[in-house]
C-alpha cells in the first residue's frame, strides 16, 4: 500500500474513520458495538490517545481524538485485526472486514475541532436511523448534553469552546446541516 500522507504526531488532532469492506456492515448486533468499544479502549485507549468523540455507525465508524503517542497506525491495526477475528469467529464469515487501512485527517484548528464533533454525531441523524442525536446509543452525543456519564470521551477541549451541555446542545441543532464538515 502507498505511505500515508499524514504524520501522526502526538499532541494533535485527527479523525479517524473507516468503513466496511464493500460498503458492508461491520455491527451486526448491539453486543459487536459493544465490543468494538471495549477493544478500541484496550488497544488505543489506554496508552495511545484520548477520544474527544465518536460515532459508530452500522457500516463505519468516527473517531475525532488526541494523540498521546506517535504509534497509532500499529495500535489501529492491532485493534482492528481482533475486531475482524471476533466478528468473524462470531458471525461464521471469513476474509477482510474493513474497506482497507483506516483513514485520517489532521485537525488543524479550533474551529474545525468543534464542527467535526458536530459532524460525528450528527451521523445518525444523516443517515436516517434516528430523529435527533441523542437517540443513537453508540455515540459520544449523549455524554456531550449530560444524558449519560461515559467514561471513554475526554469532554474538556470542546466542553471549553462551547461551554455547557446546553450550549453544545444548542450548537449541534443550530446546523440545519449534518454535512457541515464532511469527510
Amino acid at each position: 500500500m502507498p505511505r500515508r500522507q499524514v504524520k501522526f504526531a502526538p499532541g494533535c488532532y485527527y479523525h479517524l474513520y473507516n468503513r466496511g469492506n464493500d460498503r458492508q456492515r461491520i455491527f451486526l448486533e448491539r453486543e459487536n458495538y459493544l465490543h468494538f468499544l471495549r477493544q478500541f479502549r484496550r488497544y488505543l485507549v489506554e496508552d495511545t490517545l484520548d477520544v474527544l468523540a465518536y460515532c459508530l455507525m452500522p457500516n463505519h465508524y468516527h473517531f475525532l481524538v488526541r494523540l498521546r503517542s506517535p504509534y497509532l497506525s500499529e495500535r489501529m491495526q492491532a485493534f482492528s485485526l481482533s475486531y475482524t477475528k471476533a466478528i468473524n469467529r462470531r458471525h461464521g464469515r471469513c476474509g477482510s472486514l474493513f474497506q482497507g487501512r483506516f483513514r485520517a485527517l489532521e485537525v488543524d484548528s479550533d474551529s474545525y475541532l468543534l464542527h467535526l464533533t458536530r459532524y460525528i454525531h450528527l451521523n445518525p441523524v444523516k443517515a436516517r436511523l434516528v430523529e435527533y442525536p441523542e437517540d443513537w446509543e453508540f455515540s459520544s452525543y449523549r455524554e456531550y448534553v449530560n444524558l449519560r456519564q461515559g467514561t471513554l470521551s475526554k469532554l474538556e477541549a470542546i466542553r471549553q469552546e462551547i461551554g455547557t451541555a446546553d450550549a453544545y446542545r444548542s450548537f449541534v441543532e443550530a446546523s440545519g446541516d449534518p454535512n457541515q464538515a464532511s469527510t
